[in-house]
């Protein structure tokens, strides 16, 4: 019996765990580095065991670490999550040979999993579809266009789409190195990449008594960089037949490796799903798994620890599907930036009408599973995924309609993140009618994927409401004639101007209050009902508007209304000479490690040319040239921590002057 349980992971993965524990009167411990030290789940655990670092690999990746931290807590079994070390057999076999129960399958599956290269060859042996790999020596023209891909891990790191021969020799390099960063094995392979596949995967458990089930599939089609952005259960292409077909694929696959806890097994299949191919096994808990509990009303981390402590699955089987599931991964990132990861502090995050937190509602409606709170940091670290939300309705169109609204609805104060890519999505008529690959993005447009959901008057308004709340504020807080409104003058006086940037682009709010009530330039028809500090109400062509504003000092205001969410940044009256960047500054856009530096000063670059890499939040980000030009600067080295807003190089016209 488990009685102790430590979580090798961290963030939402380690709460979700912990939430089942603790229904199951199991003890929870956790395991944290520096960055990670006021993390919600770090308190919610019994106990927490410092990893002194933040690196992922000074930390999370340290399987000595984790093991001794264990014996330190009294833990009596590790469950590893999804990511880090939860797919290593070393670590499995290093927690087993310390006396401490795996919570997960035995090290000899993990290690026949963990080469995609061997698991391919393993899958063919037992029967099961999968696409030829290519060797990378011997990759032709009309082999084009090929995916290289990690061997070890998964997450869409390490893997690059290559559409020319000229270009194969830099994505191997990439590939590689990337994959060498993020888990330890640097070794990568190729295949035929399919252009407009579906992804579709098989949750699978397994007992030691020598039952396996097939809990049906789910669709992850809509991907970027060969990540997971949008999943659901069941899939809108997938037939009764076809079902049958993948579940018993996927079965073949557990027994060929004497499979035990819970997996998934991925396939890529043609657009009309007449053929499906093996890509590989997850040989841990999916990041999506909730869809599958949403749907089949299981608890799949239960059903780990059930397994773990030796007892079997069910005698009746697994239940069938009943409903549809959809989930959103939240992400800090700018997905029109090429998905630039972020990072900062999190001031507010609410997501409205949530009926259950990392646990299947108790009928048809939302579930949010976290790992941040209001006043939470997003390092550069790990990960910047802050949430999954996710739908549980009836049919899938109101699943899709739930979780738009929800997510549209929600306040979500600093770090840019996708949400409104995700509701652009859920609400696209392609989508709706099931018509989804892994070329959505490409096909879509992000100009329109990712497009705000406030259009450019709906941020006029916004800025109007921010500096009318603005002016509130001040007015309560001032010590004379606090009761006056802002502004107010016996006299006719000149409009009050108050000016923000909406991303890059400036907004001056121009207006009078008069004894006949609000004047604002370019608002006509306006009349504002009331202002306070955190709410302002106007009257916008008869209709009536509500706007929650929340200031966060000078660096943020925060708008939100049922018109979009809009973000400000007020701008000072009077700007510092000496923070004038110079034409041409190429600025790190997180904080990060420079990698690798592909030019030196007095090179001459064209746009879109690649000047210097940064590694951060575990992948590799390309900075490139903004246009034709010269590098007069070049202010950074390789190994050289950076900050947000940093100066990484600087292309001018000219050729830089003699020292």
């Amino acid at each position: 019996m488990i009685t102790n349980l430590l979580v090798a992971n961290r963030g939402e993965i380690a709460r979700r765990v912990f939430r089942s524990a603790r229904d199951a009167g199991i003890g929870t411990v956790a395991v944290y580095s520096d960055a990670d030290a006021d993390a919600p789940y770090v308190t919610e655990a019994d106990t927490a065991v410092p990893l002194p670092g933040n690196s992922p690999a000074d930390t999370y990746l340290r399987a000595d670490l984790l093991v001794k931290a264990a014996e330190e807590a009294g833990a009596d079994a590790v469950h590893p999550g999804y990511g880090f070390l939860s797919e290593n057999a070393a670590f499995a076999r290093a927690c087993t040979d310390a006396g401490l129960i795996w919570v997960g399958p035995p090290p000899e599956a993990i290690e026949r999993m963990g080469s995609k290269v061997e698991s391919k060859r393993l899958m063919a042996s037992a029967g099961v579809p999968v696409l030829p790999e290519l060797a990378l020596g011997e990759v032709a023209e009309a082999d084009l266009p090929v995916l290289v891909k990690a061997s070890a891990g998964g997450g869409g790191r390490g893997m690059r789409v290559v559409r020319s021969l000229d270009a194969l020799a830099e994505g191997v390099a990439s590939a590689s190195a990337e994959a060498g960063s993020a888990f330890g094995d640097p070794t990568v392979f190729c295949e035929r990449y399919l252009e407009t596949g579906r992804h579709i995967e098989v949750q699978v458990l397994a007992d030691a008594h020598g039952t396996v089930w097939a809990l049906g599939e789910r669709e992850c089609s809509i991907q970027r960089r060969h990540q997971k952005v949008l999943e659901e259960a069941p899939s809108p292409l997938v037939s009764g037949e076809m079902r049958r077909q993948l579940c018993e694929a996927a079965v073949a696959a557990a027994r060929a490796i004497g499979y035990l806890g819970a997996g998934t097994v991925e396939f890529l299949s043609s657009p009309d799903g007449g053929e499906f191919y093996f890509l590989e096994m997850n040989t841990r808990l999916q990041v999506e798994h909730p869809v599958t509990e949403c749907v089949t009303g299981l608890d799949l981390v239960a059903l780990q620890l059930s397994v773990a402590e030796g007892r079997p699955l069910p005698p009746d089987g697994p239940p069938a599907f009943q409903g549809h599931a959809i989930e959103a991964r939240l992400y800090a990132e700018d997905p029109a930036l090429d998905w630039q990861p972020q990072s900062g502090t999190l001031r507010r995050f609410a997501v409205p009408g949530v009926h259950s937190e990392f646990a299947v509602p108790p009928g048809y409606g939302l579930r949010l599973d976290s790992g941040v709170q209001d006043g939470s940091v997003v390092s550069v670290h790990y990960d910047p995924m802050l949430a999954k939300v996710i739908a549980w309705a009836p049919d899938r169109s109101s699943a899709a309609r739930a979780l738009a609204t929800a997510l549209a609805r929600a306040q979500i104060h600093g770090p840019r993140t996708n949400r409104d890519l995700l509701v652009n999505v859920l609400r696209h008529p392609a989508f709706l009618s099931g018509h989804i690959d892994t070329a959505f993005f490409d096909r879509h447009g992000l100009d329109t994927l990712a497009a705000p959901l406030a259009d450019p008057d709906t941020v006029r308004l916004s800025a109007l409401a921010a500096a009318l709340a603005g002016a509130a504020a001040n007015r309560a807080a001032a010590t004379v004639l606090g009761r006056l409104p802002s502004g107010w003058r016996n006299v006719a006086s000149g409009p009050r101007r108050t000016r923000f940037l909406a991303g890059e682009r400036e907004i001056e709010v121009a207006y009078l209050l008069t004894r006949d009530g609000l004047r604002a330039e370019g608002f006509d028809g306006m009349s504002l009902l009331s202002a306070d500090p955190e709410r302002v109400v106007l009257r916008v062509g008869g209709l009536r508007r509500s706007f929650t504003v929340s200031r966060y000092g000078d660096e943020l205001v925060a708008v939100d209304s049922a018109l979009g969410p809009v973000s400000l940044t007020p701008v000072p009256r009077f700007r510092d000479p000496e923070s004038t960047l110079a034409s041409g500054s190429l600025l790190a856009p997180m904080p990060g490690t420079v990698l690798r530096v592909a030019v030196s000063v007095g090179d001459q670059v064209s746009a879109g040319q690649p000047v210097l890499w940064l590694e951060a939040m575990k992948m590799e980000h390309r900075i490139s040239a903004p246009a034709d030009g010269v590098v007069t600067e070049l202010p950074v080295v390789v190994g050289q921590q950076v900050e947000v807003g940093s100066v990484l190089a600087v292309v001018g016209d000219d050729a830089p002057g003699p020292e």
